[in-house]
């Protein structure tokens, strides 16, 4: 039987051992996915997931539970030695063993990218991950009742500021929603009033949203600030020491929530191998998606998704003419993937990836979004809806797309459920706290 792992458990790594599993018999293949986490997470859903719009379980996606005949290993691969074809697996617990394999898929996915900025190391938070989100959540919230029992002063004013660092996707869809959530909650918190919450957004670009036009990208910005939103183009932020936000304006706030979504890198995971990286530190491909060294293919190595510098062959290639990083390439190039690896177990040859960009959508809050697709705008409830629509059936399996779609007809009717569970980073500290403990001798 051939020996294929899979590094990385994201919407590449997902979607490439389905595929396999589909078209490869039980006896053809011994299939492997190797992850610290035990779920994919649906990236597009965080902004959501932060505004409570969407339960943070029902943003993931079970790899035991969807994956039957695939091995999955809850562990880090810390090295990869592709020429004697053996990857290092270390799990949490217990020492450091190692795997071989015959096929090797890197699917490792990508990290949030940031720069030596004081303070942002120690005082931001990433919205990467679905443990990010829910951290912004309740943080959120948890200020909201903290300052509402503050009189009026610094401390009351940091609790109620957010500042978002990035105009990409995430950045406008993170500090949008979060918008939505907070004008929401001036009506629980009457303490509050809507002029003493502050949301920045800092970018370093005259520009948000490189993705759509630039009359689109005017309109998104206005409508922030109507929503009371300080945009901040052609800004840098220069240190977050202490939570102190100093911009390259001059300007300084204090915020107790700063969310940095300025970019992502590859995993650091494949500087790990022996094989080709690009100056970015991504594995450089065909457009095949066969692993390859100055365009010249490295056997039974494959590689898609935000780890991987694949070649874009649509009619509007992306920077450096590669693949951008995204979940619609991530999972499409997966797909493809998958079907090139049995071909090529075959002695079949391997197709190239090609995928042309149908439009960009992005949610705004409830009730507002736009869409984007050649010189066709959309904006407003019908752009939500879409965003809705599209994201909602391009979640993976379908009861994972219908505990989505129930949750949107819940909250319809029942609204927005704002309870936050910071606790439960401490779920000892109550039994801590009150439990009885052996008397000692005077």
């Amino acid at each position: 039987m051939t020996k294929i792992l899979i590094v990385g458990g994201g919407y590449a790594g997902l979607y490439t051992a389905r595929g396999l599993e589909r078209l490869l018999g039980a006896a053809e293949a011994e299939i492997t996915i190797v992850d610290p986490l035990p779920y994919m997470t649906y990236l597009p859903f965080l902004p959501e997931v932060a505004a409570g719009s969407i339960e943070p379980r029902h943003a993931v996606v079970s790899l035991r539970r969807h994956l039957s005949r695939t091995k999955v290993i809850e562990a880090k691969v810390t090295y990869v030695d592709h020429a004697a074809k053996q990857a290092t697996i270390q799990p949490e617990l217990g020492e450091a063993w190692t795997m071989d394999y015959d096929v090797v898929v890197m699917t490792a996915g990508s990290v949030s990218r940031t720069f030596p900025i004081g303070g942002v190391a120690d005082e931001a938070i990433g919205m990467k991950t679905i443990e990010e989100a829910v951290a912004v959540r309740d943080r959120l919230l948890g200020n909201f009742a903290k300052a509402a029992a503050l009189p009026a002063g610094p401390e009351r004013d940091r609790l109620l500021t957010v500042a978002v660092v990035g105009g990409g996707f995430a950045g406008i869809e993170t500090i949008a929603e979060l918008r939505d959530l907070a004008t929401h909650l001036l009506s629980r918190f009457r303490e509050i009033a809507f002029e003493d919450v502050r949301f920045h957004l800092i970018e370093a670009m005259p520009r948000i949203m490189p993705e759509v036009s630039g009359p689109t990208a005017e309109w998104v910005v206005e409508d922030l600030r109507k929503r009371g939103v300080d945009v901040h183009l052609e800004t840098q932020l220069q240190s977050a020491v202490d939570g102190v936000c100093e911009l390259s304006t001059g300007e300084r706030f204090a915020s107790d929530l700063i969310i940095w979504t300025a970019g992502v890198m590859a995993n650091p995971v494949v500087r790990q191998t022996d094989l080709p990286l690009d100056e970015r530190g991504r594995i450089t491909a065909l457009a095949t998606l066969q692993v390859a060294r100055d365009g010249v293919v490295v056997p039974d190595a494959w590689t898609a998704g935000d780890v991987s510098a694949v070649p874009d062959k649509s009619k509007t290639p992306g920077p450096g003419g590669f693949c951008v990083p995204n979940a619609q390439h991530a999972v499409r190039q997966a797909k493809l993937l998958a079907k090139n690896v049995v071909a090529t177990l075959r002695g079949e040859s391997p197709r190239e990836y090609v995928h042309d960009n149908l439009g960009a959508v992005a949610g705004l809050g409830i009730g507002n979004g736009v869409f984007q697709s050649g010189k066709i705008a959309i904006k407003g409830p019908l752009a939500w809806i879409a965003h809705r629509g599209y994201h909602g059936l391009a979640m993976p399996m379908w009861e994972r797309k219908l505990r989505v779609f129930g949750g949107w007809w819940n909250n319809f009717w029942l609204g927005r459920d704002i309870v936050e569970l910071s606790e439960r980073e401490h779920p000892r500290r109550s039994f801590e706290t009150f439990a009885s403990r052996p008397k000692t001798n005077a």
